[in-house]
């Protein structure tokens, strides 16, 4: 079974690694949108795999970093890519989150990353 949270927040960034003249090399902002699943087996007694505000906590440190902040300046996200967010939120949520499956980032409405871990 899988469960997930879904968080937002809202963040400035630009991409320093894309060619000049491309739209993300100026400063621009997103309001995103972060799924957290956790899998793992259905509880008998509880019928959960886990309390949701778990999920909560864990991620709760990462919003105070994240929320309202230029990622750029955010240790770890110095080229902060929808897939290096995911990367960068897992790493930091892993040791944390027993049953950790995912972390998708949403940057816009239709577009974003899922990071899964390291094969």
């Amino acid at each position: 079974m899988e469960i997930f949270r879904e968080f937002t927040f809202e963040a400035a960034h630009h991409l320093p690694n894309v060619p000049d003249g491309h739209k993300c090399k100026r400063l621009h902002g997103h309001s995103y949108r972060v799924t957290v699943a956790v899998e793992g087996p259905l509880s008998d007694e509880m019928g959960w795999v886990m309390d949701f505000g778990d999920i909560k906590c864990a991620f709760s440190p990462l919003d105070d970093q994240l929320d309202h902040r230029y990622l750029n300046e955010v240790e770890g996200l110095a080229n902060p890519t929808s897939e290096n967010l995911a990367r960068w939120i897992w790493t930091r949520l892993q040791p944390r989150l027993r049953g950790l499956s995912r972390v998708t980032v949403r940057e816009t409405c239709t577009s974003g990353s899922t990071y899964r871990g390291e094969a």
